[in-house]
């Protein structure tokens, strides 16, 4: 038997049976609530399992397509993952040198940001971006909370929106409290798998409840202390926006750390620094020192974004700094 893993409990892999419609409604049942026809298949995986493939918290992710099979006392095992497409994977948080992958087989990814109530670094936005190049996926900025910004805030909205729309991403500004920009969101997430991440207190919980009414994602208040969210999403789940189109829903995350990256490649994940590298003198340039580096040139022109050159910097430091900051 095969299906879709739709949700991760942490002991649990919920999958979509193959030729059964997405419910959203199943997702708030537990592993023992689920219909006996109809329902998702709660699985496990054996423990030998954890040995094949990626060194990571979770041999199997949201989004992976697999096959499973029942024992004789009813439970269901995952036996095998197909080869997946893509993935977003970052270090995990406790364990440094392991990876946790958010979610795999992604047409899209959303990252979710705010200028203030928190404040989104441009460090973690990087790092984020350049994982999503890594790995093949086409990623969109979302600026959130566009209707709480003064005039100070908002032009630094619109400085962000300008210095990525330069680099080649897409960047929509929008709000959910009053609607803007969310009609033309729905439009880049029709027909696709896509990924919504960002830092906890972004608005992702309640986006979804807008883009998905019903489905009420939980949603928590800023901390007043550290201006900060608190975290209401403990593990990956997909929900259905339509019969060919799904939302990702992620933990809200603090830092992204980077892995599986070499040096030599990291150039490669910013657009704009892979395009002018092409006209250092030296092939294996890590545009740190080298004579003749057209990167170095740029950043002192200031043609590559200071805060660009910054966090391609702090990823070639995460290999030999044995961890990341936040």
């Amino acid at each position: 038997m095969t299906g879709l893993v739709i949700k991760n409990t942490g002991f649990w892999y919920m999958v979509l049976p193959d030729g059964q419609k997405p419910n959203n409604d199943l997702l708030k049942l537990d592993a023992t609530q689920q219909p006996a026809t109809g329902g998702l298949v709660p699985c496990k995986i054996k423990g030998n399992f954890r040995l094949k493939g990626i060194r990571t918290t979770n041999p199997v992710a949201v989004g992976d397509r697999v096959t499973y099979e029942m024992n004789k006392e009813g439970y269901a095992f995952i036996t095998r993952i197909e080869e997946r497409r893509n993935y977003i994977i970052r270090k995990s948080i406790n364990l440094s040198k392991q990876a946790h992958i958010l979610a795999t087989n992604l047409d899209s990814a959303m990252l979710v940001v705010t200028i203030s109530h928190p404040q989104t670094s441009t460090s973690f936005i990087d790092r984020f971006l350049a994982t999503a190049e890594a790995y093949n996926v086409p990623t969109i900025l979302v600026i959130n909370k566009m209707d709480i910004y003064n005039d100070e805030e908002k032009d630094y909205a619109n400085d962000l929106a300008y210095l990525y729309k330069s680099i080649g991403y897409e960047v929509l500004q929008i709000s959910v409290e009053t609607g803007e920009g969310i009609e033309h969101l729905k439009q880049h997430l029709d027909n696709k798998v896509t990924l919504i991440s960002g830092n906890s207190g972004v608005g992702k919980s309640s986006l979804i409840n807008t883009l998905i009414p019903g489905i009420n994602a939980r949603t928590s208040e800023i901390s007043d202390v550290h201006d900060q969210g608190m975290h209401t999403t403990t593990f990956s789940e997909m929900y259905s926006l339509n019969d060919n189109s799904w939302l990702v829903d992620t933990p809200g995350i603090k830092g992204f750390g980077t892995i599986e990256f070499e040096k030599e490649s990291v150039g490669h994940y910013f657009k704009e620094i892979f395009k002018i590298s092409a006209d250092c003198r030296f092939g294996n340039c890590t545009h740190t020192h080298e004579p003749g580096c057209a990167v170095l040139e740029a950043v002192n022109e200031r043609r590559i974004a200071l805060s660009r050159y910054d966090s391609y910097l702090s990823i070639l430091q995460d290999e030999t700094e044995g961890k990341y900051r936040e």
